[in-house]
Order: structure tokens, then sequence, then C-alpha cells
């Protein structure tokens, strides 16, 4: 039986919104969330949260350890060795890229890549190449032979800290495939970077948390249709400016 792990990456020391992955967010924190919408996944096995051994990341073992989350602490900047040593200790076949700032993460597209990703039969299957769902579902499915030749062959830092660059940029090598949606709504933010990013996430929870089940995401489109004052909270923000930095200062 293949064993599928979502390995959750997670760090406290953010430099526009720090402990940002600990913050109260509703009845939970922020990555409490990201484990409870993954948490109805049909297709995967196990949560794994993927923290540094740096001293500012004790406080997210200490909060895996109380709430019962497998946890594996590695490295702070190289997130890539981070992912293989948690993959590789967990047993696991197929991974499940997840970021803890993704606490809209909506179990049924996460499923949806995951059967895009069996399906095709590929190396590695997302949801964001293009990408055409909110910034905050992200959703990226790979093999553990995929992220291990990334683990033994990638040298930029981009490609350590970002986990999949390599695989993405080298397609001689990987098989690879999308999950796309019509129509895109890869206009809208939903993720977690800065603090109007944070007021549209609370007033967000507030109106749709249900204790027993997951936001999904038409929910959130249907209340963003209804309230178009949310829409204006964090537009101004641009998508994977974390990564795109990466590769700017690589540049320089």
């Amino acid at each position: 039986m293949t064993k599928i792990i979502a390995i959750i990456q997670a760090r406290m020391s953010s430099t526009r919104l720090p402990g940002k992955v600990l913050k109260p967010l509703g009845i939970r924190t922020v990555v409490g969330q990201v484990v409870h919408q993954l948490s109805f996944a049909k297709h995967i096995n196990a949560v794994v949260l993927a923290t540094s051994v740096d001293a500012s990341d004790d406080a997210l073992a200490e909060w895996a350890v109380n709430t019962k989350i497998p946890c594996v602490r590695g490295s702070l900047n190289d997130v890539l060795d981070r992912y293989y040593t948690a993959a590789k200790h967990y047993g696991a076949d197929v991974i499940v890229r997840i970021t803890a700032d993704c606490p809209l993460i909506d179990p049924t597209v996460v499923d949806a890549v995951v059967e895009r990703f069996i399906a095709e039969g590929v190396d590695y299957c997302s949801n964001v190449n293009p990408p055409t769902f909110p910034d905050g579902l992200d959703t990226e499915v790979f093999t553990v032979a995929a992220l291990e030749r990334a683990w033994k062959e990638a040298t930029l830092p981009s490609e350590r800290e970002h986990v999949t660059p390599y695989i993405r940029n080298h397609s001689e090598l990987f098989q690879a495939a999308n999950l796309e949606r019509t129509p895109s709504l890869e206009h809208l933010r939903w993720t977690l970077d800065t603090p109007d990013d944070y007021e549209f996430l609370c007033r967000v929870i507030e109106r749709l948390e249900q204790p027993n089940s997951f936001i999904p995401l038409n929910d959130v489109v249907t209340l963003i249709e209804q309230d178009k004052t949310l829409l204006t909270i964090n537009a101004d923000l641009k998508r994977n400016e974390g990564y795109a930095k990466s590769l700017q200062g690589e540049q320089l």
C-alpha cells in the first residue's frame, strides 16, 4: 500500500509576521487550523509537522507534542533537507507539501491533486503551475524518489529553502502534471504573510468556522461575493513574494 504523508513546513521566525503560525485563529491556532482542514482529506495517511531545531521553534515543537501531532525538527533554512528527513523517518512513499500559513487549505482540493498525481503516474503534481486556485490553497504532491533526487542534487539556496524548485525546473528529469480550476481564482489571496492577511483570515474564520467540519473553498468564495469589503483587506499583496526574494538574492 502506498503511504501518502502530508508534511507541513512551519517556522516561527517569519520576517513579515513573526510567530504567525501559532497566532490564534478562531478556536484553534493557524497551524492547528491547517491540521484540522487536512484531517478531512481522504487520501492522506498521516500528517507530520516539519519545523527547525532553532530555539525560535521550540514553541512549535511543544505545540506538536501537546496536540499529539508527529513532528520532525531539522535545518532552519534547508527546508528540502527537513522534508527528506521527515519523509524517510515516517516511511513515506508520496509526500504532500503544505505550508503552515495556509489555514484555508481545502482537503477536497488536496485530494483532487493527489488523484491527478496517481492517475497521471507522474513524479510531481501540483495546482500551482500555473496557479488557478486562491493563494493559500497551494498543494504539491511528489514521490519520495523525486524528493531524494532533489535532496542530493539541488545546490541553489532557493532550491533548498523552497523544497520543490529543483523538481519543477528540471522537466527533463521529472514527469509533472497540474490541476487547474475553471474559472481561475488565482487573483484571490487566502494565505498568511502580513497583518492584513491575518485580519482577512480572522474575519473569514469568525463567520465560517465549524468545530467538526472543514471550511470548503466554495463557502469562502460565497462569503466574499456577499461581502466584497473582504477583498480590499489584502488585495495589494503579491503571490509567492518569499520565493521571488530568494531568486533575486541569487541574481545579485
